[in-house]
């Protein structure tokens, strides 16, 4: 109990380097994983004991099993020159927004012939990036 009579929030974060008011936290969610009785981890989904078995499930089950044929340590490399090459999303730029690059897009996706020379890859943000997979219906 406080000096006003009510119960202080422990879990509450200093917004401001001066002492001035808190803001509260988001609580945190129950675990995703069927019949699991602790809280997931902040910004997370699952526990810390069901983040790393859900993500070797999806890897497993969900992932196609070439995609390390198609996006290997040559695509990083591709990636990472391209991104340098052009730092800002393509869409938003467009548009007259500077969003900085998240994700290099194939223009073709290489399931459907497409392949990692610059003319098929364009920068993205985010948020543009699930966009585009959005209309494409493919995601």
């Amino acid at each position: 109990m406080n000096s006003a009579g009510t119960s202080s929030d422990t879990s509450s974060v200093n917004c401001s380097a001066d002492g001035g008011e808190a803001m509260p936290r988001k609580p945190r969610r129950p675990c995703g994983h069927p019949g699991c009785p602790r809280l997931a981890v902040e910004g997370g989904q699952y526990c810390e004991e069901h983040t790393k078995t859900e993500r070797d499930r999806y890897n497993r089950y969900e992932r196609a099993p070439d995609i390390n044929k198609k996006y290997g340590r040559a695509w990083k490399r591709i990636r990472d020159r391209y991104a340098a090459a052009h730092p800002l999303c393509e869409m938003c730029l467009k548009e007259g927004r500077l969003t900085p690059v998240e994700e290099v897009h194939h223009i073709l996706p290489i399931s459907q012939g497409g392949d990692h020379r610059q003319s098929n890859l364009m920068s993205l943000c985010q948020s543009c990036h699930t966009k585009l997979h959005r209309e494409l219906g493919d995601r």
